[in-house]
């Protein structure tokens, strides 16, 4: 029964990592994919021009001009997009083709999987950043946003090159050196991937602006700096020998998880999706100075556009170097479900501090992800939230009929008591989500900020 059993164990473990290389393999197509899915944007938008009077055409004669503008955007996207691929190392060899067509997938972590950047060196839940603290060099020039002398001729010879290829010719037309891809960037394992896919691909650039852009920064105040002052107040007295361990649960691109470790704080964030792993393991571990990389986050759409030049406008990134920003030893960035991840009994009683920041409504079951916070804590931890309640698989309808348990906030807080929390601290704040702050268009979230503090547990005499 036993050899069985192993067998078994086996073959649900070989068809796990066939599922998170298939998996892979369709996120990294869906980066590849962007140059393409964006000229054929650009394509639809020239239609559309043809198809006008001409005297309604003469009225726009710019706009040939503008279209050429945003493919030369495109390739300064795409080589951003490529030179980060080539820095992430997978942690399957998804050169492979293991059956995966017999596999279906997220886009995320296998739930078994847990990918820390960096190595562990404790069982507290700090963990050890050498990456970090001695980022690698690449073969690569700054990025700063070049001036062609013959910018439209150049846009030309690249526009007229297969989607791969423009990525591999994105540095060549921007007189940029570009160190070899490795061979799991080959062509051959590309996939073709829904325009969905490579929605989540601008999603992530204009994530990149939220966390790590100088125009970002009014978001960051609206929702960082208060977690950052209510850290300050409940934690007066830090030491750099003995720091309290803080996790941020959904840290995407890790702005907030680093800001946190620059305050004096073991932090540890935690991010499920491989399309913000990817970016956030580049820009924290390889970007070499503030300013590195120069990328165009608005050019996806014509709507609520004050004037072309916004919509076309070069945004620099990082606006710091995150190596120098003074971070605690002990800072990581840990890939995997939150609940597969942190419902381990090692996990419990861990951290002094659990940071949610527009985490909670991305649960499949919001009452799971609120137990566990509750069990992670040490008695008399801290859990500080800031985000709203738009349900991520509230209005997903699939075969597979996810399950999505979406509460009021008022529901929320009955399960946070339940689960032996007291409210210390609770507000509203009006904040804003990756919004482009030229936009005719800023949509707003009045989200709820509170402050609770776990019960500490009396022990019988």
């Amino acid at each position: 029964m036993s050899e069985i059993e192993t067998a078994d164990e086996l073959q649900r473990r070989e068809f796990e990592e066939a599922l998170e290389v298939k998996s892979l393999r369709r996120i990294i197509s869906a980066y590849l994919n962007y140059p393409e899915a964006a000229e054929e944007d650009v394509k639809r938008w020239e239609r559309s021009l043809t198809k006008l009077p001409p005297h309604h055409k003469a009225l726009l004669s710019h706009l040939p001009s503008k279209f050429q503008k945003l493919r030369w955007c495109i390739t300064e996207n795409s080589y951003f997009i490529f030179e980060m691929l080539k820095m992430f190392e997978p942690p399957l060899d998804i050169r492979e083709n293991q059956h995966l067509d017999d596999v279906s997938g997220s886009h995320h972590f296998s739930r078994s999987r847990n990918l820390c950047l960096c190595e562990s060196t404790s069982t507290s839940g700090g963990v050890d950043c050498h990456c970090l603290a001695e980022p690698i060099s690449k073969e690569t020039c700054n990025g700063k946003y070049p001036a062609p002398c013959n910018k439209e001729q150049e846009v030309d010879d690249c526009k007229s090159l297969p989607d791969q290829d423009t990525l591999y010719a994105s540095a060549c037309c921007n007189g940029k050196v570009s160190s070899s891809p490795p061979e799991w960037l080959d062509p051959s394992l590309q996939l073709h991937v829904p325009l969905v896919d490579v929605d989540k691909v601008r999603c992530i650039i204009r994530n990149i602006v939220r966390d790590w852009a100088n125009e970002g920064q009014k978001e960051r105040d609206q929702c960082y700096r208060p977690i950052l002052e209510e850290l300050e107040r409940l934690f007066p007295n830090r030491s750099n020998e003995n720091p309290p361990a803080c996790l941020v649960p959904g840290a995407g691109l890790g702005r907030l998880a680093l800001e946190i470790s620059c305050l004096g704080f073991a932090s540890q964030g935690n991010e499920f999706s491989y399309y913000m792993m990817i970016c956030s393991s580049f820009i924290l571990n390889h970007t070499q100075a503030a300013g590195e990389w120069t990328i165009f986050p608005w050019i996806h759409s014509n709507c609520n556009s004050v004037s072309d030049n916004d919509q076309l406008r070069p945004v620099s990134v990082p606006d710091i170097h995150p190596a120098s920003a003074g971070i605690t030893e002990g800072f990581s960035m840990c890939g995997g479900d939150f609940v597969e991840v942190y419902s381990d009994p090692s996990q419990a009683g861990v951290w002094d501090a659990v940071v949610t920041c527009f985490f909670l409504d991305t649960a499949h079951n919001i009452v799971e992800y609120i137990e566990i916070i509750s069990k992670v804590l040490k008695d008399g931890g801290v859990w500080i939230n800031l985000g709203a309640l738009l349900y991520h698989f509230a209005d997903m309808y699939s075969p597979e009929d996810e399950m999505s348990i979406d509460l009021s906030l008022e529901d929320v807080k009955r399960v946070a008591l339940h689960y032996g929390f007291i409210f210390e601290k609770e507000s509203t704040i009006e904040t804003t989500y990756t919004t482009n702050l030229r936009s005719m268009m800023q949509n707003r979230y009045y989200a709820a900020f509170w402050t609770m503090r776990k019960k500490t547990r009396r022990l019988c005499s």
